[in-house]
This record gives C-alpha cells, structure tokens and sequence, in this order.
C-alpha cells in the first residue's frame, strides 16, 4: 500500500476531486478496509496501487476540494459525491482508493471485494462518475 497524496491529475479543472481510472471505495470502519486491502494484495491488485484514507484524510485532502467549488455552478455531480464521502467519515468510514483504469481491472476489485463489507463504491471515468455500491 502507498500513502495517500492527492495529485494534481485527481481534481476537475475546477479543483474537485476526480480521480480518473480510480476506485473510491469506502468501509464502515478501519478493520474492513485493511481487510479489503489485504484481500487485494493477495489476489494480485498491486500495493502500489492501493491507499488507504483516514476520516481525517477524506476531510482534510478530499472534502476541502468541494469546499473550494461551491462559489461556481458545476454541471457535474463531482462535489455532491465528495461531500457524501464526507458525511460517510464523519460516521467514522474508511476509505480505499485504488487505481484500476480498465473495466477488467474494475471487475476483479470488485469481485475480489464481493463479501466486503462496503458502504460506498464510485468508479471514476472519463467524464462519469459509476456506482459500483451505494
């Protein structure tokens, strides 16, 4: 697993988040994400390619980029799902971000994660935002 760092190439030109070709998959506690990660790493998912995010790191690095947006008009829904993640980590959920820019790459997370306890799954893609778990 890598530390999270957000990049420049994860946020809109507006400054929100949007990890094209990642996974945001959020847990209800910090036990059920290093579980889904350690899952991952044993069925082959790469741990440079994982992070994990704290309450606090969904807060401090991922909901201040909605903060940041709400003075513009935005005809996406990228800011809506940021301060979902927030509301989510104010209960106390963790979070995965996981890179996996191919549909193959998507299906095998998700199906690695299939007996997860997850509370919350988007897909970023080009241009959309995919449930994958609401």
């Amino acid at each position: 697993m890598k530390p999270f760092a957000l990049e420049s190439n994860m946020l809109t030109l507006r400054g929100v988040f949007y990890p094209t070709g990642h996974l945001f998959i959020m847990f209800p506690t910090e036990k059920d994400a290093r579980d889904a990660e350690n899952q991952l790493l044993h069925k082959g998912v790469r741990g440079d390619a994982v992070s994990l995010l704290t309450p606090m790191e969904i807060h401090e690095k991922i909901a201040a980029t909605a903060v940041r947006e709400t003075a513009l008009p935005s005809p996406g829904t990228e800011a809506d799902t940021v301060r979902h993640y927030e509301e989510l980590a104010r209960e106390g959920h963790h979070a995965l971000l996981v890179r996996a820019p191919t549909e193959r790459e998507t299906e095998h997370v998700m199906d690695v994660l299939r007996s997860a306890k997850i509370s919350y799954a988007q897909k970023y893609r080009h241009l959309v935002i995919e449930d994958l778990v609401a």
